[in-house]
């Protein structure tokens, strides 16, 4: 028996910068998880990557990812997918660079 679809969102990395960023409804990119299209429908999902791969000039390594509909717009559900709204894990520079001035 197939499993049953469950709601997703488009991610890929930044060609240049290689952030983390999300398809939005608009068909733009954003670097928040929250700004993210929320797919619910299957065929959609697969038309959404299909266009977001064939984007090769602005984004590398789209795919699917597993989400939820949230307050404030879609959330992760898996540990991974949480840890890549966190930007990157090296604290000298980066989304988390503001991070140290707390510590």
């Amino acid at each position: 028996m197939a499993r049953a679809f469950t709601p997703k969102v488009v991610t890929a990395n930044a060609l240049l910068e290689g952030d983390v960023v999300y398809l939005t409804a608009r068909r733009t990119w954003s670097r928040s998880h929250a700004e993210a299209l929320l797919l619910t429908d299957e065929a959609e999902a697969a038309v959404r990557l299909l266009e977001a791969s064939a984007q090769r000039d602005r984004v590398v390594g789209a795919y699917l990812a597993d989400a939820r509909p949230g307050p404030n717009g879609p959330e992760p559900i898996h540990f991974r997918e949480v840890f890549r709204t966190r930007g990157p894990s090296n604290y000298p520079h980066g989304k988390q660079e503001a991070t140290l001035a707390h510590v």
